[in-house]
Formats: C-alpha cells, sequence, structure tokens
C-alpha cells in the first residue's frame, strides 16, 4: 500500500470549494492508496516563538527526533504522496498552513545539513497542491507573478526532495461573470485524472 498525507486546510470545511477538487481527488486515488487525512483548523498548531522555540531547539541540538512534537514532522516525511489543499488567500495560503510548513521543518526529518547545502529527506515521490482562487493567476493570465502559494509549495517540494509537484487551480471564480460551476467540475475532473494516474 501507498501512504497518502492529506493535508487539509480548507478553513471553511463543508463549504469549501477548495474541498470540492480534494473530495474528487481523494475519490479516484487506485485501490493501493491509503489515505491518512490531517485536518489543520482541528490541531493544535503553534507559532516557533518564546518558550515552544526554545524548548525546540534544545531537542534538535541532542537529535532527540521522538519527542511527540516533531510526529507532524515524521508523518509527512514517511509518506508516499502528498496531498495539500487550501484556498488562495492574500496572494498566498492562510496562515495556518504556513504554521504547519514551519512545525514539520525539521532538520534531521524533512531536510538535513550535508556539507555546504541542504537536502530534502522526505520519502514522497509526489507533492500536489490543490486550490481554488477567486482571481485570474495562472500562466497567461498577466498576474501570474502575483500567486505566491504554489511557487512557494513548489520550491518547498524540491527543498524536501519531493520530486515531482503537480498544481490543480479552479482560477477566476469569484470574478464577474464567472460560471463557478463549470469551472470547479472542469478543476474537478483534472483532480481526478491526476489521482488516477499517480
Amino acid at each position: 500500500m501507498r501512504s497518502v498525507l492529506v493535508v487539509n486546510c480548507c478553513i471553511r470545511r463543508e463549504e469549501s470549494r477548495t474541498g470540492q477538487l480534494l473530495d474528487s481527488f481523494v475519490s479516484a486515488l487506485p485501490e493501493d492508496c491509503e489515505v491518512e487525512e490531517l485536518v489543520l483548523m482541528d490541531e493544535q498548531l503553534f507559532p516557533l516563538t518564546g518558550l515552544f522555540f526554545d524548548e525546540r531547539q534544545a531537542l534538535l541540538e541532542t537529535k532527540d527526533f521522538n519527542d511527540p512534537r516533531f510526529l507532524r514532522a515524521h508523518r509527512f516525511a514517511d509518506a508516499d504522496i502528498i496531498v495539500i489543499a487550501a484556498p488562495f488567500w492574500d496572494l498566498s495560503f492562510p496562515a495556518l498552513l504556513k504554521l504547519y510548513i514551519e512545525n514539520i521543518s525539521v532538520d534531521g526529518i524533512t531536510f538535513r545539513a550535508v556539507d555546504n547545502h541542504l537536502e530534502g529527506t522526505c520519502r514522497a515521490s509526489d507533492m500536489i497542491f490543490l486550490t481554488t482562487r477567486g482571481g485570474a493567476y495562472a500562466q497567461g493570465s498577466g498576474q501570474e507573478d502575483m500567486e505566491m502559494g504554489s511557487r512557494y509549495l513548489k520550491a518547498l517540494s524540491k527543498f524536501f526532495g519531493i520530486a515531482r509537484y503537480h498544481l490543480v487551480a479552479a482560477d477566476g471564480i469569484d470574478m464577474e461573470g464567472a460560471d463557478v460551476d463549470a469551472i470547479l467540475y472542469k478543476a474537478s475532473e483534472e483532480a481526478a485524472a491526476l489521482a488516477e494516474g499517480i
């Protein structure tokens, strides 16, 4: 069985349009995939600051990677496929997702320092980002340089040693005259096709 870690940052939960893409993707996964879903809205995530940061640094210095606070990082590093679902907010994605990323970015678990460079140590072959955007930010839109979420996650995928990065975006769903249902349907179909071939 291949392990699929779903990082769900669909803030609006059942009302989330990004959640529709996620449902389509997960439903189309092959039978040899076992899904573990991490709903970030239900997680107790803390920023790396103050005593929490100091305690983390002490653990890293002693290489005590068995501490419970590193469990999320281990799950991420050990998954065969990573799926991240989050809406487009403030030119990127919700801060909750960035908070999660800060907590799983652990030298010795998801990456490591080797000589004078860093290399990723995650097992995943693929990272998939599912998102919905109110405006048009896809390649060729003239606004692609304003989109930071997918660009950041693509770089992060490389940093973590994940070879393939995929993006499925329902673009322009809040623009005047947009056929929202058609846009979501097309993106959901794209998500399902990607899952079937993963």
